[in-house]
């Protein structure tokens, strides 16, 4: 007889789903637990085709309370969101960075019931989703780079990214921003042609930068 803890760890999402380990070995029934845990997060999006779940154990006696690192990567039509954590164990690691994924698709789904509901995204999102932002903000504190930098050294640039500038609308780069977990996010406004940039600025506002032709004033 299946317990209800039997057929939860029987789920699996129907997007395709791929487990790796860097420094450590994935055992099957930590992978079924992954896909049970994944095919609840494929609900708030049945866009999502795959997921990429990857596992690091640091040896670093300094840091046994974030040894255990995962990192889950989704991916849709056009889209994909990231979420991170670092704990004592790969459990707690998992349901930390489920918790932060599951909040960052929530949010988008909100933006997009109240833009198809033809408010002004912006400004409404923030008292739609008022919860998730405290929570969030708490998350933002820790350095997500802290361990891959050997030395310290003021004002080193420590990492290059490049992606591609697909013109989009402000509402669709501020889901983007939700999505990948980041406090901005840069684009090209579709409405203009200019770089921009999508921010978060205090409370539950965002920010717009763009970049003019036109000189800098005095």
């Amino acid at each position: 007889m299946s317990t209800p803890a039997d057929n939860n760890e029987a789920l699996s999402p129907n997007a395709q789903v791929t487990i790796t380990g860097r420094n450590v070995e994935v055992p099957e029934h930590f992978a079924e637990r992954v896909k049970a845990k994944l095919a609840k997060i494929e609900r708030l999006d049945p866009t999502l085709t795959f997921f990429h779940v990857e596992l690091q154990h640091e040896p670093n006696p300094r840091r046994a309370d974030r040894s255990d690192r995962i990192q889950i990567t989704a991916t849709g039509k056009g889209h994909l969101a990231r979420a991170e954590a670092k704990e004592d164990s790969f459990y707690a690691a998992l349901e930390s960075a489920l918790g932060k994924m599951d909040r960052s698709l929530r949010k988008v789904k909100a933006r997009r019931k109240i833009s198809r509901s033809g408010h002004r995204a912006p400004i409404s999102v923030g008292e739609a989703t008022a919860a998730l932002v405290e929570e969030a903000r708490e998350e933002r504190q820790a350095d997500p780079y802290a361990d891959t930098v050997d030395e310290v050294t003021p004002g080193r640039v420590v990492r290059e990214k490049e992606h591609p500038a697909t013109p989009m609308s402000v509402d669709d780069a501020l889901s983007e921003m939700e999505l990948v977990g980041h406090d901005f996010f840069l684009f090209v406004d579709e409405a203009t042609g200019r770089p921009s940039v999508v921010y978060r600025r205090h409370a539950y506002d965002y920010g717009l930068i763009a970049l003019s032709e036109e000189g800098a004033e005095a």
